[in-house]
């Protein structure tokens, strides 16, 4: 059976079952698409056609418990950076830029982290995430002005003529995503 079958089929059903878990419409239609990426790739895996439905909501239950796993790796990632950050008192850019990207939505902080931050090459992203090339690399784009967007809305930066971000970072009391 095709994926598109299968998603004219269930989509509708998988979305509210996901939606129950997450309580996000945004997170629950990324989690939507990471199942049917799954069920895309796997389902010549499924030994009885009668199954199908039970399949793809066990698919769907397995990825919103990976979502729910990484929040509490990110939870915990954040509560470290909360113990380093009471080490000292200052108020940095890093607090910022850490702060934007984890509030980033995950179809572009994944791509923008493995580019900007591990260094891959954007061919190998595009391999890792098993997304187009040209995807991957809106993507990252999409992600930097996102990162961009969020140093004007943190510390009311402003764009310069020629593209760069300026202004003074506010104490951390006033900073709108560390605070």
């Amino acid at each position: 059976m095709k994926t598109q079958t299968v998603w004219n089929l269930y989509a509708e059903d998988v979305k509210n079952f996901i939606l129950s878990k997450v309580k996000n419409d945004t997170v629950a239609d990324d989690l939507l698409q990471e199942t049917f990426i799954k069920v895309h790739i796997k389902h010549d895996t499924l030994e009885d056609a009668s199954k199908l439905k039970a399949w793809v909501f066990a698919v769907a239950r397995y990825t919103v418990m990976d979502y729910f796993r990484q929040q509490k790796l990110d939870a915990l990632d954040t509560r470290e950076d909360l113990v380093q950050e009471g080490q000292t008192n200052e108020h940095t850019k890093e607090d910022c830029l850490r702060g934007i990207i984890k509030n980033l939505p995950k179809k572009y902080r994944d791509p923008l982290v493995l580019a900007d931050i591990q260094g891959l090459k954007q061919t190998q992203i595009s391999e890792r995430l098993n997304r187009p090339l040209p995807t991957i690399k809106s993507q990252i784009q999409r992600g930097r002005k996102l990162i961009s967007k969020g140093f004007v809305d943190c510390c009311d930066f402003k764009l310069n003529d020629d593209g760069y971000l300026v202004g003074q970072l506010k104490e951390r009391e006033y900073c709108k995503v560390c605070h």
